[in-house]
């Protein structure tokens, strides 16, 4: 029978306990009771709290933090670089899918038009930051890491400081990530580690590579050997590159074994080529060739 860990109260029909939100171990039929109750649960809730951070943190999320692209619904690439970001609407579509869209529009002389909203394209760059305010004003998570991406670069470091907070409390993996990098750099900011690990883990909870990658330096300059070889291999699952190689370097000083290591190659691998298509290759040749010729029609 279910009790108060407090005053010992059974729950009834009348009477519903509700469990402790940190550690999920007790239960209390009063916020009184709870308050009541803190300082001999303190302890154990703070511990059980960790155990069960951790057990999130080390489980392999399903998808990395890219996703997949809107268009083909294929894994977008870790590499920014094989992706186009649209500010009309902050969604991320594959190289394959716009080299294939801009091919559509040369050879039948349309208008450049998004991908996926369809809204007229424009090279100016004030008509780009307006489009991205507004998404920004809409409360969009990918806009506003974006514009804190471009409060960065322009060295306004509290504005992306503000930018990168309202994403982050928006759930973007990739706001949490640069959070990381200023407080590791201390800019517009003081440096502070335990903030720097918690955006690590952040991003890490949601499939952020580069992130499980600099958790695994932290755990490795810490002497936690055997948490640091755990993040490598989720990042690594996830096809990235530095996660693999550090893992290589692990196997030859015989610190990771080699089930570990071939079954995190094979996973590398397999993630990798999971994004690529027949689109996206020939994007790899064609696609700037493309843009250029749209240019110049």
């Amino acid at each position: 029978e279910m009790c108060c860990a407090s005053c010992g109260i059974a729950e009834v029909d009348d009477i519903k306990l509700k469990k402790c939100t940190a550690c999920y171990l007790v239960r209390y039929c009063s916020v009184k009771c709870q308050k009541d109750h803190r300082p001999q649960h303190k302890k154990e809730c703070k511990k059980r709290a960790a155990e069960l951070r951790d057990e999130l943190l080390f489980k392999q999320p399903e998808s990395s933090h890219m996703g997949d692209c809107p268009i083909c619904c294929l894994p977008l690439s870790l590499d920014p670089r094989k992706a186009t970001f649209s500010p009309c609407c902050s969604k991320v579509i594959c190289n394959g899918c716009e080299y294939a869209n801009l091919r559509r529009e040369i050879e039948g002389s349309l208008q450049p038009k998004c991908l996926f909203c369809r809204l007229p394209r424009t090279a100016l760059s004030q008509e780009i930051e307006l489009n991205l305010m507004r998404r920004v004003e809409a409360k969009d998570p990918v806009a506003t890491s974006k514009m804190g991406e471009i409060r960065y670069n322009e060295g306004d470091y509290d504005g992306a400081l503000q930018c990168w907070e309202k994403a982050a409390e928006l759930g973007n993996a990739l706001a949490h990530f640069s959070l990381s990098m200023l407080y590791r750099e201390g800019k517009g900011v003081k440096k502070d580690e335990k903030k720097m690990v918690f955006h690590l883990e952040e991003a890490a909870f949601d499939g952020f590579p580069a992130a499980r990658y600099n958790l695994g330096v932290v755990e490795e300059e810490h002497g936690r050997m055997d948490r640091a070889v755990k993040h490598y291999i989720i990042g690594a699952n996830h096809g990235h590159n530095e996660s693999l190689a550090t893992l290589k370097k692990g196997y030859r000083r015989g610190l990771v074994s080699k089930e570990d290591f071939a079954a995190a190659l094979r996973a590398q691998q397999a993630a990798v080529d999971a994004t690529k298509s027949p689109q996206r290759e020939a994007a790899k040749v064609d696609l700037q060739k493309l843009k250029v010729a749209r240019t110049a029609y």
